[in-house]
């Protein structure tokens, strides 16, 4: 299976269907099934001192080092600054990202939580995960 390992609270964002968009600075031609991977580094204090950011998710529990969820990765698009003013509009979504222009935005569709969380390490950039493994 294919994953992409994320910071919380962004991982468990998209889990909750608060966040469609994962925001990159680089692109991807992979396109189809897509497990999200809370990695296990911690909240980092730019997000801890964003009060909006916090709000949503104060009833939501944190994930580290688990696989939590699986998605489809549907697009990568290049960010002009007409994509990242149209993206402006949805306040929730902006505030779930880093949206500057020349940075990546990866459209995530058909999330759907895993019934049991997976264990895992995490990696950089789009990793295998092998079950027979870990």
């Amino acid at each position: 299976m294919k994953v992409l390992s994320i910071r919380e609270p962004y991982a468990s964002l998209i889990k909750e269907k608060k966040k469609r968009i994962e925001t990159r600075s680089w692109k991807t031609s992979y396109r189809g099934e897509l497990y999200i991977h809370a990695s296990l580094a911690k909240l980092a204090k730019d997000a801890k001192e964003n009060k909006e950011l916090m709000e949503l998710i104060k009833d939501i529990p944190l994930n580290y080092g688990k696989i939590i969820c699986k998605c489809r990765l549907v697009d990568c698009v290049y960010m002009t600054k007409e994509f990242v003013e149209e993206i402006k509009k949805n306040k929730q979504e902006y505030l779930c990202g880093d949206y500057r222009e020349g940075r990546y935005a990866w459209i995530l569709e058909d999330v759907e939580p895993l019934k049991e969380m997976i264990d895992a390490k995490g990696k950089l950039s789009i990793w295998t995960y092998d079950e027979t493994k870990d």
